[in-house]
């Protein structure tokens, strides 16, 4: 009977050490920055609209669309009025009102040749340290829009 539980228990144990190499690690995006001077100032000030209109929708409440010109088909379907109520009730109760966008820095990733925007979101109250990436992909199109804790580093 010893024997039996104790190769149960070994291949148990050999079975969970298969499947943590089964796992594999995201591939790894390489960007390089860009100086912003370098950037079309098209491009630069579309990026800033669209992640400013976003923003936005915690003061006003109002939510205008992206349409085909502006946002890839992703976007414009996962960019909805409801999901975007929930999160700036988050962000109004902790951060205050929206104020505006500050650009950082402009990356591009080598794999796609899109543009990413790393904007530092003011808001009313100082602690907030709120990070906004934009994704401009080559036909100029919002590809990704997050909001994440702002970090100096990418």
């Amino acid at each position: 009977m010893k024997k039996i539980i104790f190769i149960c228990c070994l291949i148990a144990i050999i079975s969970c050490k298969s499947k943590k190499n089964a796992i594999s690690e995201p591939e790894e995006v390489k960007t390089a920055k860009v100086e912003t001077s370098a950037i079309s100032s098209e491009q630069k000030n579309k990026a800033y609209d669209l992640g400013k209109r976003v923003l936005m929708t915690c003061n006003t409440s109002k939510f205008k669309p992206f349409n085909a010109n502006e946002a890839t088909p992703s976007v414009i379907q996962n960019t909805t009025q409801d999901r975007l109520t929930k999160t700036c009730l988050k962000f109004r109760l902790k951060y205050g009102d929206f104020k505006d966008l500050q650009l950082v820095e402009v990356l591009q990733n080598k794999s796609d040749k899109s543009n990413i925007y790393r904007f530092k979101a003011l808001y009313e109250k100082k602690i907030a340290n709120k990070e906004l990436r934009v994704t401009m992909n080559e036909d100029n199109l919002v590809s990704s829009i997050k909001s994440l804790d702002w970090t100096d580093v990418f």
